[in-house]
């Protein structure tokens, strides 16, 4: 038996699962869920030593309640769901690679931008021992405020002037202050200079054929060759965090889909090199979550559930407020 996170039928949390002799998940002894769901998004790296929850990699776990599960006598063995037991790398990645461009190419994306994104992919051993080492975020908001923040504020200021006419644009179109776009830009990946190197489609591919998320990120890889097919970018491209978080505010391949604009008006959709495109991005994700225009953001009011809504953890959400009003404040 081994303690393999997660079920696909869990939002958050842990499992217990017997393997059988091939090493392959075959049922749940025992599972407890946690609190905390997901928005589709990944964390900053300054963020990326949170443990985070087993379905979705960008969120701090709130709950760790594995000892429960530990406790409980003849806990009742549930059979595995399907989904997970078929999308398990138990086998040779190279076979799962073809069984996954099939079902690309079933669900209609063009034989071109598969090739593109997969030929010639290889299983990344470092991002699954990075998936297996996350350590648990214990900083309180003054420790994890004061190291972030600071440092960022002199540059900060300097990009909401460099900005302005963009940013008063975005406000106009979706209601969302250049503040609060300005200070996750700058928590997440200081201003655009740390997106991260790691190869996005190799990352996901990865972490896709792995047991411990595999629903999850098949989807995140299909969405990445979504990208790649609309011409936003390219497979040499997209480079990113360990986890598949692209561009410069972090966006997975599944946000980067359903939020990413072009605000610069050349035709694509570049959350790469194109700060307009960033920017609005990242207001329209916001917007979408119900940001309202005209109202403040501490801790408590709507717009800070909002916030919440791009990263769980309650200590990384108030920083971003407390940076945002720190970022009002400045002449």
């Amino acid at each position: 038996m081994a303690i393999k996170p997660p079920v696909t039928s869990l939002t958050g949390g842990f499992a217990i699962v017997v393997r059988d002799r091939q090493n392959r998940p075959s049922h749940v002894l025992a599972a407890v869920a946690t609190d905390i769901c997901s928005a589709g998004h990944h964390p900053s790296k300054a963020n990326r030593s949170l443990l985070m929850t087993p379905m979705f990699p960008r969120f701090p776990l709130k709950a760790l309640a594995l000892s429960a599960v530990l406790a409980i006598p003849g806990a009742l063995a549930l059979p595995l769901t399907s989904g997970l037991a078929a999308s398990c790398g138990t086998g040779n990645f190279d076979a799962w690679l073809n069984d996954f461009k099939t079902e690309a190419a079933a669900k209609g994306i063009s034989q071109a931008a598969i090739a593109a994104g997969l030929n010639g992919v290889t299983l990344d051993q470092g991002v699954l021992s990075r998936d297996r080492s996350q350590k648990v975020f214990n900083q309180t908001f003054e420790e994890f405020s004061g190291r972030m923040v600071p440092p960022r504020l002199t540059r900060g200021a300097n990009m909401m002037k460099q900005y302005g006419s963009v940013l008063s644009r975005i406000e106009q179109t979706y209601g969302v202050p250049g503040e609060v776009l300005v200070a996750i830009w700058g928590l997440e990946t200081d201003f655009g200079v740390n997106p991260g190197k790691f190869p996005t489609i190799r990352s996901l591919a990865t972490l896709a054929y792995d047991c411990r998320r595999a629903d999850t990120f098949r989807s995140e890889l299909m969405d990445a060759l979504r990208i790649i097919e609309r011409g936003d970018l390219s497979p040499q491209e997209m480079r990113g965090a360990w986890a598949g978080e692209l561009g410069q505010t972090q966006f997975m391949p599944s946000s980067y889909i359903k939020y990413a604009v072009d605000f610069d008006g050349n035709g694509r959709r570049d959350l790469l090199r194109s700060a307009p495109d960033v920017l609005a991005s990242t207001a329209n994700y916001l917007a979408s979550y119900g940001w309202q225009r005209g109202k403040g953001w501490e801790a408590g009011s709507a717009n800070f559930a909002v916030i919440q809504q791009w990263n769980k953890s309650e200590v990384y959400a108030k920083t971003i407020a407390y940076f945002a009003s720190q970022l009002a404040r400045q002449p």
